[in-house]
């Protein structure tokens, strides 16, 4: 165990994005009775995870990580996660196609409920309200009975982790992701998109491949691999009570796990080393990731790495890089090179999100064109510096939502507001996460062509 560290030893440090609570007394018993709930995961779970990502940062797997912005009690519901689930597995099928490497399937689902604010307070009409921070915290509506915390949301956000999690682990391990299934999904996707001649190549590949391994015997009757999938959830560790309530000892072990989530993340705005949000990071044995911003710096990073990972674990630290297109090249490479100076081992993971959201129409939104961009950097930065551009990090939804402009079935300013609907950051719609899955996949096999013949030519 970490030196000096027990779950609650962030008390003691100064905390970022906070929510004021009006009654402590509430919120202590709230956080007692979490406390006595089952775990949501299971530490095994956990160390499987972090094997995987061990692979990733070795080079010989890829990072799949996405979800919702901010998970909404209001939109809960079956159909919802079938949804998201399902645009999940076709990205996942595509890009395994593309890296010719298993992909780490990672959702921002069941327990991705707190949102940190660049205010405290929200003003309109000359109303001034606390801010929304997730529906784990206060809601939505802009009115003071709504926007005042509450700790007994906790106990609602607990109670629907739980059930999106019993529904993710049928769909992974009751047929639903079966690989044909998958792909049958992918060619409806393809036939009905303004870009299917562009995709058509690739799937056909994808087609010709299965049809070849039922042909010499290998189909999802005899290969559980084929009709089950592991499947992981993670969020954003932000209200650090909820987060000790579930933090509980590993029987196997005697290590603490946090058990909200498989993985858990450090923001960028909650990222100071002596604050609470590493001080809890650093005591539990899950795999973590850190959001790196363009205000970090490279001896920043360094001591960050080292006080999450000082074993220096490969698949213990995920750096989910935040920049914005226009940032990433200068802000990176740096970044790059003093882990690789240090011989740190860690997974790079490119969220193209969160450093390219602009306003519309008074809409935030995100243009798919920057996420590309973004992306497209992020992979020819690395190949640059002879790294392993180790995954993606995006908000999607499995809906068909009008909240990132651009894209073949191009949402545009003036249509955001036809299905609007997002909680907090506007997200990728289906179509437009998978469209960015070949995109990517057909990036990531011209690498692999030009390796090769690097090779050959020798």
């Amino acid at each position: 165990m970490a030196q000096n560290w027990t779950p609650g030893s962030w008390r003691q440090k100064p905390i970022q994005q906070v929510p004021e609570y009006p009654d402590a007394a509430a919120l202590a018993a709230t956080e007692a009775t979490l406390a006595t709930y089952p775990p949501l995961v299971f530490a095994g779970e956990a160390r499987r995870l972090k094997k995987q990502l061990a692979n990733v940062a070795e080079g010989n797997a890829f990072l799949l990580q996405g979800g919702d912005c901010a998970e909404s009690f209001a939109e809960h519901g079956a159909d919802n996660i079938r949804d998201f689930f399902r645009a999940f597995l076709q990205m996942a099928v595509v890009l395994t196609y593309g890296a010719q490497l298993p992909v780490v399937k990672v959702g921002r689902i069941a327990g991705q409920f707190a949102k940190p604010r660049s205010s405290n307070v929200e003003v309109l009409d000359g109303v001034t309200l606390p801010s929304y921070r997730g529906d784990i915290i206060n809601g939505i509506e802009f009115n003071e009975a709504s926007r005042i915390p509450n700790p007994e949301r906790q106990l609602d956000a607990y109670r629907q982790s739980a059930a999106t999690l019993n529904l993710l682990r049928a769909f992974a391990m009751g047929g639903y992701a079966n690989l044909e299934n998958v792909h049958q999904w992918m060619l409806g996707f393809i036939k009905d998109s303004p870009q299917a001649d562009r995709y058509r190549k690739l799937a056909d590949r994808i087609s010709e491949t299965m049809d070849f391994m039922k042909a010499i015997g290998i189909s999802a009757d005899n290969n559980p691999s084929l009709r089950e999938t592991d499947f992981f959830t993670s969020h954003e560790a932000l209200l650090l009570g909820y987060e000790e309530a579930l933090t509980r000892v590993d029987s196997t072990s005697g290590d603490w796990y946090a058990t909200s989530g498989h993985m858990l993340w450090i923001g960028d705005r909650t990222r100071q080393l002596d604050h609470a949000h590493v001080e809890y990071f650093r005591g539990i044995k899950n795999p973590i990731g850190l959001k790196c911003g363009p205000s970090l710096t490279p001896d920043n990073l360094i001591e960050l790495i080292d006080a999450l990972n000082p074993a220096n674990e490969a698949g213990r630290l995920t750096l989910i890089c935040r920049f914005g297109h226009d940032k990433v090249a200068d802000s990176l490479p740096k970044l790059i090179r003093a882990v690789e100076k240090e011989g740190r081992k860690v997974v790079w993971s490119c969220d193209p999100m969160h450093g390219n959201t602009i306003t519309l129409n008074h809409y935030k939104t995100r243009p798919f064109e920057r996420i590309l961009s973004e992306v497209e950097s992020f992979f020819q930065i690395h190949r640059a510096e002879g790294t392993h551009p180790g995954g993606i990090h995006i908000e999607m939804t499995g809906k068909d939502v009008t909240e990132c402009t651009g894209g073949a079935r191009a949402v545009t300013a003036d249509s955001l507001s036809d299905r609007y609907h997002t909680h907090c950051d506007p997200r990728l719609n289906a179509d437009q996460a998978l469209e960015l899955a070949f995109l990517l996949s057909e990036r990531m096999k011209s690498g692999r062509d030009e390796k090769r013949l690097a090779i050959a030519n020798a």
